[in-house]
């Protein structure tokens, strides 16, 4: 008797799949998956990678900007220093939805509001910092900090 499957009248069949056998189309998506992983990983950083967890700040200074921009939002204060000229400061906060979720939204913080920063100086010694606790003028205060990314937690 012979096998249903195997014999000529049961046509032609299917090659079974080799490890060899994997189409170029397939290996060059995969790739390209990898890679694009790869990129968006890279692009978000540990405290660590910029910012000096022994190097604390802390800034009074006016709001002249903010931005939420993921993955994290930016604000920009003017820092009046005692000899009278006036520093130009990027502190970095944590994700816009971060904020949002802890009832910070974008009218929260206008142009001209002075505020206090405490937070970490970045590594290169430039006029950024990564935000801990922003306290406004009436005293409330706002986590404005990253979890989980190494900063210290003070």
């Amino acid at each position: 008797m012979r096998c249903p499957t195997c014999s000529p009248e049961a046509g032609p069949t299917r090659p079974k799949p080799r490890l060899g056998s994997v189409p170029a189309a397939t290996l060059v998506l995969w790739a390209g998956l990898l890679i694009l992983r790869a990129t968006t990983v890279a692009g978000h950083h540990a405290f660590a990678a910029e910012f000096d967890a022994t190097k604390p700040i802390s800034l009074r200074g006016t709001v002249t900007k903010m931005e939420w921009i993921n993955p994290h939002t930016w604000i920009h204060i003017a820092v009046k220093k005692p000899d009278g000229s006036v520093e130009r400061w990027m502190i970095e906060g944590g994700p816009p939805n971060a904020l949002y979720r802890r009832g910070f939204t974008k009218d929260s913080l206008p142009n001209g509001m002075e505020i206090l920063v405490e937070g970490f100086r970045a590594k290169d010694g430039s006029l950024k910092g990564n935000g801990r606790n922003l306290t406004f003028p009436d005293g409330r205060k706002l986590f404005v900090g990253s979890s989980g990314t190494g900063a210290p937690v003070r």
